[in-house]
């Protein structure tokens, strides 16, 4: 065993129980504990105090301390009902894990609740929680509006972290951020930073940021006041809630842009880490550089081979020269056959042009009328004579066809009688061919069926045995257990009485074959 264990590191009773603290803490860093306050005694004579948070089934130890316990509005009650707000951690002296308590409220808040549901219902109809009403936030503004309170640790540590991360310009509307009046001064600030005209004395913030530390359901009612939530829905400048704790939310984490867990949080997410900017474009543009240097390179290597590869610019013009000289041949060529074409066409036109003139024309019309004068009376014979052997040929045509088509009828008409004796005929016949196979189908059933009857197996000899209900008895067995048989024959049924003893079945005897006997003589018998 002590073998086993020689790896295995060495704590301290005091470094395990700081170890355990650190891990509980870590993991529960704010917790809200709802259960029944236990053993309370009120505050101890050091101001602090001691009791406990229970349920059906667990209890916790609970601490409040001296200087959060005179700042609580309520106080607890022996077997009061409450919610406590706080971080777990661990008293090392007892070896206990206990809850320090910051905040406690009665559980018993369910007006406030019923009343924050109903509001939160009216303002999600008409719309002011939709996702599509939100706004994106800039990646880096120049001038970032906080509405706090300037009094509180919470404004402080926004400043901090924006310092840290990337400074930038920062306007603070101050307001109070719990009481009476408080909601009306917050609604004012966020119209007010809207209302900042761009380019003014003023500058205009690019992103706004309302934050309120943590507290109780009272404290920060405020933020779910109609006027804020309206006041945040009519924002043009993107708006980041950062109300409370990562528990807490109110109806202004609904209508922002961007809800944020913490004030320490929404810092974070309205600018960027300038270090790791700077970082990430001094790596960019290294990788650039490099970049451009390998493409120079790359470059410089893809011409040297495209230059390699070139042929020679003479070679590359002697083909190209050889054929601009035959195209200038042909086209000298071309000029010369087109010259002779031209001049030709030019005499032909000059001679059509000469036939054309008005004294040519007119007496080639004379010569043509005269012509057709003297041409008319024959015309109009030769027209008179081939309508009348038009005539005359239609004529023989229509009695030729109307004999055609008598005679075609006559024909159409004995073919019809002809084909309907046959109709006729066939239609008599149809009945008893039709019904011929049927009747051989039904023949051949009646076979099959009476083959498979089984009366023809009891006109064998053999006897079906039922037992008094009429059902068929398959065994020995069941024939024994029935009261009375009944067995049918082939002409008949008699009633029967199972016997009491059991007869060994008899072997059926077969007929023998006879053997040949020998005959006489010294030759082979017969095998038969």
């Amino acid at each position: 065993m002590t073998d086993l264990l020689t790896n295995a590191p060495e704590y301290t009773v005091s470094d395990l129980a700081g170890a355990l603290k650190r891990t509980i803490e870590d993991a529960f860093g704010q917790v809200r504990l709802r259960g029944e306050i236990s053993g309370y005694r009120g505050p101890h004579s050091s101001g602090h105090v001691y009791f406990s948070i229970k349920d059906q089934n667990a209890k916790i130890d609970a601490v409040i301390w001296k200087g959060v316990f005179g700042k609580l509005k309520f106080r607890p009650e022996e077997g009061l009902e409450v919610i406590a707000t706080g971080r777990i951690t661990t008293f090392p002296g007892k070896s206990t894990y206990q809850i320090v308590v910051e905040a406690i409220e009665p559980a018993g808040v369910g007006a406030l609740m019923a009343l924050l549901e109903e509001r939160r219902r009216k303002l999600a109809a008409e719309g002011l929680f939709e996702a599509a009403r939100k706004q994106l936030l800039p990646f880096l503004p120049e001038v970032i509006g906080i509405v706090t309170s300037p009094t509180g640790a919470v404004i402080r540590d926004m400043i901090h972290r924006l310092s840290d991360r990337f400074p930038r310009e920062v306007l603070i509307w101050p307001v109070r951020v719990q009481g009476d009046g408080s909601a009306e001064e917050v609604a004012a600030a966020i119209r007010g930073f809207n209302s900042i005209e761009p380019g003014g004395s003023i500058p205009r913030p690019d992103v706004l940021i309302v934050a309120r530390g943590g507290g109780s359901l009272e404290d920060l009612w405020s933020f779910n006041e109609e006027i804020v939530v309206r006041a945040a829905a009519m924002s043009e400048i993107p708006l980041v809630s950062a109300i409370g704790h990562e528990t807490d939310w109110t109806l202004l984490d609904q209508v922002a842009d961007v809800r944020a867990p913490t004030p320490t949080a929404a810092a974070e997410m309205v600018v960027p880490v300038r270090a790791d900017l700077l970082h990430a474009v001094r790596d960019r543009g290294g990788r650039l550089a490099g970049q451009v240097l390998r493409l120079r390179d790359r470059a410089k290597r893809d011409l040297a081979g495209l230059l390699r590869a070139l042929p020679d610019a003479q070679r590359l013009i002697e083909t190209p020269r050889q054929r601009l000289d035959l195209a200038i041949l042909k086209r000298d060529r071309a000029r010369e056959t087109m010259a002779g074409k031209r001049q030709l066409a030019l005499s032909t036109l000059a001679r059509r042009l000469s036939a054309q003139k008005p004294e040519a024309r007119l007496a080639r019309q004379r010569e043509r009328l005269d012509g057709l004068t003297r041409r008319l009376p024959e015309v109009f014979a030769r027209k008179h004579q081939r309508l009348d052997d038009r005539r005359l040929q239609l004529s023989e045509r229509l009695v030729r066809a109307l004999a055609s088509r008598i005679g075609q009828a006559r024909k159409d008409a004995v073919q019809g009688k002809t084909r309907l004796e046959t109709l006729a005929l066939r239609l008599k016949r149809a009945p008893g061919m039709a019904l011929r196979p049927k009747r051989e189908k039904l023949a051949r059933a009646e076979q099959l069926l009476d083959a498979l009857s089984y009366q023809k197996v009891l006109a064998r000899g053999f006897a079906v045995v039922f037992d008094e209900a009429g059902k068929a008895v398959p065994s020995r067995q069941r024939a024994s257990e029935a009261k009375r048989l009944i067995l049918e024959f082939a002409d008949g049924r008699i009633g029967a009485l199972p016997g009491e003893g059991e007869e060994p079945a008899r072997p059926v005897s077969r007929p023998t074959r006879p053997v040949a006997k020998p005959t006489g003589g010294g030759g082979q018998g017969s095998l038969f």
